[in-house]
């Protein structure tokens, strides 16, 4: 009954299918040493390079009980590929990855939370304040999607794409957070400095203290001023390498 079917395809699939279980699981267990998961609810999700089939954690199961060989291969309908996986998965949180990954064919990865601050920040009016270095990148390609309930409604599919547009982050009011990334590590990077923004905002809101904003025109170039930090990679190529050190040294068992 509190058993994990073990499961093992190290060997069994793609060389590219394999690296992008091992990243993939390695995100879900950086959500749980950031203190970023929600019991066994939200999701990240990641197209294998290649084909049209998506990964994404088997319902049920702790963050920290993530695996590479345990995450669920799905076409973009939602129906697992492999018959004799033992798993199934959440329809609720598949609504939201089906239609930002049909929307934006070129990004890998969409990665969702419910973290408290973003949902406090998501819900309030004004949304995203541009008060720190992390905001301004986070308000370069930001955009909301207004909450509509548990995300079963298919309906919600052409709002959710319509809203999210070619943005890599988005807020969903009353609900949480999203991004997206061209790579797993970009959408982690991404959800970083999201999470970054929105508590430090939300500190900051609580001080009673006059607050400082960042010009709109550093908010306009960050984008170019963090090529030239990063030597023309993104955020995540850069950061991803140590973030998977990081994990191994945490969970040796995560790549399995």
């Amino acid at each position: 009954m509190y058993n994990i079917p073990e499961v093992n395809l190290q060997g069994k699939v793609s060389d590219q299918e394999w690296q992008t279980r091992v990243e993939l699981a390695a995100c879900y267990r950086l959500l749980v040493m950031h203190g970023w998961d929600d019991l066994i609810h939200t999701h990240v999700s990641a197209r294998i390079p290649g084909t049209e089939h998506l990964l994404i954690n088997a319902f049920g199961l702790a963050f920290e009980e993530v695996t590479a060989s345990n995450l669920v291969k799905i076409d973009i309908e939602g129906n697992v590929i492999d018959s004799e996986s033992p798993f199934t998965i959440n329809p609720a949180g598949f609504t939201i990855h089906s239609a930002v990954h049909i929307a934006r064919h070129d990004d890998q990865c969409a990665l969702h939370l419910h973290h408290p601050d973003a949902i406090a920040v998501a819900s309030c009016k004004q949304g995203l304040q541009p008060y720190s270095q992390y905001s301004a990148f986070a308000l370069a390609s930001m955009s909301y999607h207004n909450y509509e309930g548990l995300a079963v409604n298919p309906d919600e599919i052409k709002r959710l794409q319509e809203n999210l547009g070619n943005a890599n982050f988005m807020l969903l009011r009353n609900h949480g957070a999203l991004t997206m990334g061209v790579t797993i590590g970009d959408a982690f990077m991404h959800m970083y400095d999201l999470l970054r923004a929105c508590e430090i905002q939300v500190k900051m809101q609580n001080s009673g203290d006059d607050l400082i904003r960042v010009d709109q025109s550093i908010i306009n170039g960050i984008k170019a001023q963090a090529s030239i930090v990063h030597t023309g990679q993104t955020g995540g190529q850069k950061a991803w390498p140590a973030m998977m050190r990081r994990v191994k040294r945490a969970y040796p068992d995560f790549d399995q």
